[in-house]
């Protein structure tokens, strides 16, 4: 596999640069004030040094897994789970926070769950056929204008930009894991392994996390239970006692991305390089799938301009290890 299959997983907005510049500003010009740190839904876990990258060779080049390299991390925290829809619901309640894809107008969704009148179908994403621009798409409405998220509150949330990511973490007390801590977290412990479980896709002949099965993008057998997003605590957790750090979503992570940045990583707690056009997504998403994006190896990782969002798009949060225990934000809880 050596070609970048990137737009595969999450095509990026294709806004004109004059409305990403008007309507993304960066985080920091749509922050809410930061609240006191809350560890609340999540797991301490111990620092400690890992091999990080891609022990197996195969992962695409342009996404640059390689070299395998010695990372030593301080402890931090790690949510348990992916942000769900009634979390992000509350965020958005109490601050009346608009995403990128709500004042966008559309965003990305797959094309066999496309909810929406023919009039709100603005097209396909360039490459990928599979990915349908949206009119109306967004987080409370994620297959379009005909969905809704009422049965699907414990659903990790979609369609949220890295941008929406980081007015959440702002508002909740936390923050965007760095990409070293993402991958330590969803490794559980496990050195030098392809997933968070093992080497063996399906251990006993059970699936342990939700991507595509059957032929991609025509047909999902769904023999995992989902054809799209599956509930928060779905599967096993890892030896870290997270959930899903392989599948179902994508989630952002803070660091810029640069396919060569390994060769220069730091040892030590690396954040990633100073600049860049793209942020780093991990984990993969219900639309894995082997035949043309294997990136639901816990070392695959792929990445996404800011401002960009799509149905199978989401984050979790992180915290530095010296964060006090403080009660959440009214009505946030740590799993809804």
């Amino acid at each position: 596999m050596t070609r970048d299959q990137r737009s595969c997983c999450t095509p990026a907005t294709d806004a004109p640069v004059s409305i990403v510049s008007l309507l993304s500003p960066t985080p920091t010009t749509r922050s809410h004030t930061s609240r006191e740190p809350s560890t609340r839904g999540q797991v301490r876990l111990p620092g400690g040094e890992f091999a990080m990258g891609d022990a197996f060779g195969e992962g695409y080049p342009a996404d640059g897994e390689t070299p395998v390299h010695a990372v030593r991390l301080k402890s931090f925290h790690f949510d348990e789970t992916a942000v769900t829809n009634a979390q992000f619901a509350t965020f958005v309640k109490a601050t009346g926070y608009v995403t990128d894809a709500e004042r966008y107008g559309s965003s990305a969704v797959f094309h066999l769950v496309v909810a929406a009148p023919p009039s709100d179908v603005l097209g396909n994403a360039a490459g990928t056929p599979w990915w349908i621009n949206v009119r109306g798409a967004h987080w409370r409405r994620p297959e379009g204008a005909r969905s809704d998220i009422t049965d699907r509150q414990s659903h990790p949330v979609v369609h949220v930009s890295w941008n929406d990511a980081i007015a959440y973490t702002q508002w909740a007390g936390k923050r965007l894991p760095t990409e070293a801590e993402w991958e330590y977290a969803a490794r559980g412990g496990l050195a030098g392994r392809r997933y968070a479980w093992g080497d063996d896709l399906t251990p006993d002949g059970r699936w342990r996390c939700n991507i595509w099965q059957g032929r991609f993008p025509h047909t999902n057998t769904a023999e995992d239970g989902y054809l799209t997003t599956a509930p928060v605590r779905s599967y096993r957790p890892n030896g870290f006692g997270l959930w899903n750090t392989a599948g179902n979503v994508w989630e952002w992570c803070s660091d810029w991305f640069s396919p060569s940045y390994y060769t220069q990583s730091p040892p030590t707690d690396p954040h990633g390089p100073e600049t860049g056009t793209a942020r780093v997504m991990r984990g993969g998403s219900y639309l894995c799938h082997d035949s043309y994006c294997n990136r639901y190896r816990v070392a695959a990782r792929s990445c996404n301009t800011p401002e960009s969002s799509s149905g199978n798009l989401g984050f979790r949060c992180a915290n530095d290890a010296s964060a006090s225990r403080r009660p959440s934000p009214p009505g946030l809880s740590p799993v809804a």
